[in-house]
């Protein structure tokens, strides 16, 4: 399979992808000549996968797939975390034609029931740790008939990662998908909190690669990479494995949650020359008292997505490693950023211009398009938009425009052609560069037998960053504190999702209907 694109630093990079083409095969197949590099480092063990160990392991489990009774198209949702298993998993089901659902780790035992009676999975692949979430869901679930098990040799009475690739053939041949067949979905929250599977073609992976990871970061084989970001999140599964295959390069996969610690740890021992973060992250790091200096790291660019840039946080990044941020915004309908500040061209403060390949508007309320200076709704058009959202016929049609994609951004441009983010056209914020329904965590306050309403806001935290602030209307005659609140709420919603902030307040403001004036609450 031949891809070609032009020069990238003339024009925006033009991809031929052929009607017959398999994903997983392009991005093993480009790496055939490098059977004996370093594919993924695992952080915690130092243990490493070749191209060559990579292709075989996922030819193998291609084959087991199949011999396990999964069609082309069928679907299989991985609640996997990022260790060496996650790419032999994911790629190996795109050869078998086989449908990967990446989900979202951190998520509930509710989350993952939805998520699996709404796509209908065949098969679930877990990672042990996290196999006690699907306790009270296996057998319960009509269309899920296999369970198979990561991060273990065996575990009876289910399958495992290990054994589907030992008994699987190498000599498996990729199935011949199309271009434009669906390849893999991601779970993208909507307002009202209910996840919608996002849909993906074969030929989004290598679209992101070309257009972002080549032609705005200049990615290169000698590159080493780590995203905190994780690849069941659009913005990781770029990072970490798309872009670094496309060119040969090496990731490192961290299976815990990116602390300080834990990331400066990667930064200084396996030397990562990009580091793709979130805001929040970038502010915790300069923050720690232990960080290492410049001289310490080998760091050449560095990237944030998820949620706008604090421009001091940038200021003070740069300052102080002498390498640049490119703060961008992607999402998941888009798969990957397409709009991004560029090496030695960043202004802080600003989300950059449009990566090539997407063009970008400005759109007012009334549809009108936005002249410079003036606040819309960002929308895209762009080679790698979503298929549709998954048996969500209503809001595919609110969201997939025509040629068109709504962000639900609200953007200003200035005239160099340079946008400003300015805040969601509804209530949804994003926390850690992930999206929360501010609905949801209202719902789980008022389960709690002292609340009577809450209303819930994002609010700035001390280094500009958004988190959620609750306010708490008790029941006469009733009394909860803070931490009782916060509490609750960790125990029924990812720990992400909990308000940083509870203010008690005698009544809410609504409207003569009775809605929440959230807007009263945030001015």
């Amino acid at each position: 399979m031949n891809l070609s694109h032009a020069d990238h630093s003339a024009s925006p990079p033009r991809i031929d992808i052929p009607r017959q083409y398999n994903a997983a095969h392009d991005l093993l197949a480009r790496n055939a000549s490098r059977d004996g590099k370093t594919a993924f480092i695992d952080a915690a063990s130092g243990q490493a996968l070749s191209y060559g160990q990579l292709t075989g392991q996922a030819r193998r489990f291609a084959s087991a797939l199949r011999n396990h009774g999964f069609a082309p198209e069928s679907r299989v949702m991985l609640c996997v975390l990022d260790t060496l298993e996650w790419p032999v998993m994911f790629l190996g089901c795109i050869l078998a034609g086989v449908v990967p659902v990446a989900a979202n780790t951190l998520l509930t035992t509710r989350d993952f029931d939805f998520m699996l009676r709404d796509s209908r999975s065949q098969g679930l692949i877990v990672s042990q740790p996290l196999l006690a979430a699907f306790d009270s869901l296996i057998g319960n679930i009509p269309s899920l008939k296999t369970v198979i098990v990561a991060g273990v040799a065996q575990l009876e009475p289910y399958l495992t990662v290990a054994q589907m690739v030992q008994s699987g053939s190498v000599e498996f041949q990729a199935e011949e998908t199309c271009a434009d067949d669906a390849c893999f979905w991601l779970y993208s929250s909507g307002s009202t909190g209910t996840p919608k599977g996002t849909v993906h073609l074969h030929s989004h992976l290598i679209q992101t690669a070309e257009l972002y990871g080549r032609a705005v970061l200049g990615i290169k084989e000698s590159d080493v990479v780590f995203s905190a970001a994780k690849l069941f999140f659009a913005y990781g599964l770029g990072n970490g494995l798309t872009f670094p295959m496309s060119v040969g390069a090496t990731a490192v996969l961290l299976a815990a949650r990116p602390t300080p610690a834990e990331v400066f740890g990667i930064l200084r021992k396996y030397q990562p020359t990009i580091f793709y973060g979130v805001p929040t992250l970038y502010a915790a790091l300069l923050a720690d008292a232990t960080r290492p200096v410049k001289s310490e790291l080998k760091l050449r660019l560095c990237t944030s997505a998820g949620e706008a840039l604090p421009a001091e946080i940038g200021r003070k990044w740069t300052a102080e490693y002498g390498c640049e941020i490119l703060d961008g915004i992607g999402s998941t309908e888009m798969l990957h950023i397409f709009l991004s500040n560029r090496p030695g061209d960043v202004r802080y403060g600003t989300t950059g211009k449009a990566v090539p390949g997407y063009a970008l508007r400005l759109v007012a309320d009334d549809g009108s398009e936005c002249g410079d200076g003036e606040i819309g709704e960002l929308q895209i058009n762009g080679p790698t938009s979503a298929l549709m959202y998954w048996n969500n016929r209503s809001k595919t049609k609110a969201t997939f425009a025509g040629d068109w994609t709504r962000s639900g951004d609200k953007y200003t441009r200035d005239a160099d052609g340079y946008y400003t983010y300015g805040g969601r056209t509804d209530d949804m914020l994003k926390v850690g560069g992930i999206y929360v329904s501010p609905f949801e965590v209202e719902a789980s306050l008022m389960t709690h037998p002292a609340v009577l309403e809450a209303a819930v806001i994002g609010v700035a935290d001390a280094d500009q960053l958004v988190k959620p602030k609750a306010f708490v209307v008790l029941k006469a005659g009733q009394a909860a504190s803070e931490d009782v609140l916060k509490a609750h709420v960790k125990s029924q919603l990812a720990p992400y999702k909990y308000p940083r902030w509870i203010q008690f307040v005698p009544e809410l403001p609504k409207t003569a209907t009775g809605k929440i004036q959230r807007f009263k609450l945030r001015a």
